[in-house]
This record gives C-alpha cells, sequence and structure tokens, in this order.
C-alpha cells in the first residue's frame, strides 16, 4: 500500500532534496514527519530530486504504509504541524502499490526567475536571480523557442553529471515572459538532465545582454559541449511547478 503526498517548500535552508549524512534536506524532515504520524519507519520516493536551494511547488512523493489511514486529511493536518514551516504537504491521496512517481510522470514543469531592476528586491531575493543590467526579453524568448522539440541536452548537462542512457529529452514548453521587472522562464520537458534548466537560463541571460545571438541556440544544441553553453544560473530562481501524469495534469 502507498501514499501519494504533494508537497510544496522552501529550498534555501537545504541542503537539496535527497538524504545526505550530516546536512538538512527536504527528504529527511518529510521522512521524520510520516515516522512520527504514521507511527513507522518509511522511506519515500520522489518524483525529482531537487538540488539545494531549489524550491517546489508540486513535488510528488509515494510513501509505502502498513496501511492507509481511514482520515487523510487529518493526516495532512498531522504531517503539516510536525513539518518545518518551510515545507508543507498540500495533498494526501491513496496510490496504487506500483506507483512510481519518478519513473511514471510525463513530463515536469519548472519555473526561473529573474529579478531584472537595478536595484535587487527583498521580497524576491530568495525566489530570483538578481541581473542589474537590462535585458532583451524578446531576443531570449525567442531563444528559448528553440528548445522546443526532441532535443539532445548534452551541451546543457551539468558539469559532473550522472550517468544516462540518453540526453535527449522532448520539450514541450519553453518561453520567457516579463512581468514588469520579474522575468519567468518556463520549462516542460519528459525529463531533465542535472542542472538543465540553470544552464539554459544562464545562456539565455547571455542572449538578453547580447553577448550571443537568439540565432545561436540551434548550433550550441548540436555542438553536444558543455563548454560552449554559459555558466549555471543560481539556484535560488528555479522551481518545480508541477508533476504531471498521463497527459497535462493540473498542477498541484
Amino acid at each position: 500500500m502507498q501514499l501519494r503526498l504533494t508537497l510544496q517548500y522552501d529550498g534555501t535552508a537545504y541542503h537539496g532534496w535527497q538524504v545526505q549524512p550530516e546536512q538538512a534536506t527536504v527528504q529527511a524532515v518529510v521522512e521524520t514527519a510520516l515516522a512520527t504520524a504514521l507511527r513507522q519507519r518509511v522511506r519515500v520516493l520522489a518524483a525529482g530530486r531537487t538540488d539545494a536551494g531549489v524550491h517546489a511547488l508540486g513535488q510528488v512523493v509515494a510513501v509505502p504504509v502498513d496501511s492507509v489511514p481511514d482520515d487523510l486529511g487529518r493526516l495532512r493536518h498531522s504531517l503539516n504541524a510536525l513539518l518545518p514551516a518551510d515545507v508543507v504537504v498540500t495533498h494526501v491521496e491513496p496510490a496504487d502499490d506500483a506507483f512510481d512517481p519518478r519513473r511514471h510522470a510525463s513530463s515536469r514543469l519548472y519555473e526561473y526567475r529573474i529579478w531584472n531592476a537595478p536595484a535587487p528586491s527583498p521580497f524576491w531575493r530568495r525566489y530570483a536571480w538578481h541581473v542589474a543590467r537590462a535585458l532583451d526579453v524578446g531576443a531570449m524568448d525567442d531563444a528559448a523557442g528553440h528548445l522546443i522539440g526532441r532535443r539532445d541536452l548534452e551541451s546543457f548537462r551539468g558539469s559532473d553529471p550522472e550517468p544516462v542512457r540518453s540526453t535527449v529529452r522532448d520539450v514541450l514548453e519553453s518561453r520567457v515572459q516579463a512581468h514588469g521587472p520579474l522575468l519567468v522562464y518556463r520549462i516542460e520537458a519528459t525529463a531533465f538532465l542535472k542542472h538543465t534548466v540553470r544552464n539554459v537560463v544562464g545562456t539565455l541571460v547571455e542572449v538578453g545582454r547580447g553577448v550571443r545571438s537568439a540565432g545561436s541556440i540551434p548550433a550550441l544544441l548540436a555542438a553536444r559541449d558543455r563548454r560552449q553553453a554559459a555558466a549555471t544560473a543560481p539556484a535560488r530562481g528555479l522551481t518545480l511547478m508541477a508533476v504531471r501524469y498521463g497527459r497535462r495534469a493540473s498542477t498541484c
């Protein structure tokens, strides 16, 4: 038997999702709260292992249980009372025994935020990258559009890559929009390589600064060379917005 949890968290204080020795992680605090509420030790499985400092509004987690509690609303309330204030359970529901939140996900949606103004924002400092120099949002959006489709993302892979069978992914959405000084890069794909979104954002900022052209992205993809992309953008601007199963499900 399993439960399916949907989580929101501010990743600022955590060394990522995954349990690590002598480090504060989101998985560790979630498992500690579950052990108390369910009165059994559990090891949960998440849809995505977010990095240190990365946030989530729609992380999905599978929890193996001895039995499904009768009152899931009460369980959610108990978990939120036990969890620190920067981690919240928004939904609890039964799940099939075979449910694997990572393997069964059809896509993942991320957003990256940039505060593009001469002065930083005290309100967005934990959730956006402050870039003081004015950026060409139209050029950034044009560049982002070149990622849509079946793409080899090797050039945007992390410098310490995990072993994968293929670096090709289906990118369903990739666009940049401005909401005043707040720029939002939105990308949805079947799956991501380590640091892909942050490496893409670093490159889009170079396009916005005029360092490279929007039309250079196809050649960068074809090169399959991480050294040709820009530096990795800071983790604080990245948020896992939703994990989708089957057709485009609603965000959590």
